[in-house]
């Protein structure tokens, strides 16, 4: 199969399913605007090609450029795996002939007002809602909801300029933030614990599904620097309270019309035990939630991914062994890393249970905590206990510290 993937080198998990799609037997053709030499060496070990663009914000012209560098080649399989690349493959896949989410699917993953009027028609739980252009179209559409609500952008991808407002004065400091958004959806803000639910699927089956859980909630991470955000992949599915979570997204995904390939989706649970549903996106969750997903079960997510889009079967399943913890770490003070604190102590006390530990070095710059979770670092954890899992993670969260000067 010619499969061509777009942004095959970024975000950092795209070269594995590269890999993965390669090791299925794909002739995997990559575009991107970067060139070929600036790729991670994996992603350059495993495509067969590589067509650099100009821009991939440049729809037509991409499509123009793949169409002329393909020929009379055919195209089997467009892949775009990278939140902001969806509507870009649905138009090669358009133009090109090639099965797969088409414009207006794609545009109803991407669209949050449009998503949650297709999933609010179905007769499924979620938030109110209303889009917005401009200020007076906001503070109308927070009035049609009430307070609290939650502001963020129409196409946007985790909590990137979004906004919790209980006020009217908190309104006002919202709408000067969201000055260089041209588009917002205005939500009810739902009472209740975070999940996500993610998906494998081929010709409309759910193959794979693993169910995640954020500590704290991400617009408190958002919020605080001083917060250590987790990410949480759970061991047992089974368990009551996740049920209602993965009825529901079965359900969406019926409604989405989604086929093949990979979902994640963010839902509520309230304090009633109500699933209410948040949004969902035709793409993996980022900030290496597929390595938590494998860690669950000692498997390969990206190579399962690859065997369900090229032959719609997934046999790397196997029984979930342990919950995985991303316990990401923020450093105090700015400038570069000066000194790390509390690793060997907690490596002392949890090294067994310890998979991976990858925070930047002493010297490296500080990265910008807002614009991305990963922030400064990172270690992941597992144990087949949740409460003991948490407890660990919180040990990492409160001993590990890191300092920049």
């Amino acid at each position: 199969m010619n499969v061509v993937f777009i942004a095959p080198g970024y975000p950092s998990e795209m070269p594995h399913f590269v890999r993965g799609l390669a090791e299925h037997g794909a002739h995997v053709i990559g575009v991107g605007d970067q060139p070929v030499s600036a790729l991670p060496e994996l992603a350059r070990q495993h495509l067969s090609e590589y067509l650099q663009v100009a821009s991939l914000r440049d729809e037509m012209g991409v499509v123009g450029a793949l169409t002329k560098f393909m020929g009379a080649r055919t195209v089997d399989r467009v892949v775009a795996l990278w939140e902001p690349a969806v509507v870009l493959a649905a138009r090669i896949r358009e133009a090109l002939g090639v099965p797969g989410i088409d414009l207006e699917m794609a545009h109803r993953f991407r669209d949050k007002d449009i998503m949650k009027q297709v999933i609010q028609a179905a007769g499924l739980r979620t938030a109110r809602h209303a889009r917005a252009a401009t200020s007076a179209e906001v503070r109308a559409a927070v009035e049609k909801v009430g307070y609290p609500a939650i502001i963020k952008p129409i196409d946007g991808a985790g909590s990137m300029d979004t906004f919790r407002v209980d006020t009217p004065q908190e309104l006002e400091q919202a709408i000067a933030r969201l000055g260089h958004v041209a588009e917002v959806n205005v939500e009810e803000f739902i009472i209740g614990e975070e999940y996500h639910y993610d998906t494998i699927c081929a010709d409309g089956r759910v193959l794979y599904e693993n169910m995640g859980y954020y500590r704290p909630k991400p617009l408190i991470s958002r919020s605080n620097e001083w917060v250590s955000p987790q990410t949480l992949a759970v061991r047992d599915l089974s368990q009551p309270h996740l049920q209602p979570g993965i009825t529901l997204g079965r359900e969406v995904l019926k409604v989405m019309g989604f086929k093949t390939g990979f979902t994640h989706m963010e839902w509520f649970l309230t304090p009633s035990g109500e699933a209410v549903f948040s949004e969902i996106a035709a793409r993996p969750p980022g900030a290496n939630t597929v390595d938590l997903m494998n860690f669950t079960a000692d498997i390969d997510v990206f190579t399962g991914y690859a065997e369900a889009e090229l032959k719609g079967t997934f046999t790397a399943n196997r029984p979930r062994a342990y919950n995985a913890i991303n316990i990401f770490k923020r450093a105090q003070g700015q400038g570069r890393i000066s000194r790390i604190e509390g690793l060997a102590q907690l490596m002392e006390r949890h090294g067994e249970h310890v998979i991976l530990v990858d925070l930047l070095p002493v010297g490296a710059p500080r990265r910008d905590w807002v614009q991305t979770l990963i922030s400064d670092g990172y270690v992941v954890i597992r144990h087949p206990d949740w409460d003991t899992a948490c407890r660990i993670a919180d040990d990492f969260g409160t001993d590990l510290r890191l300092f920049a000067d």
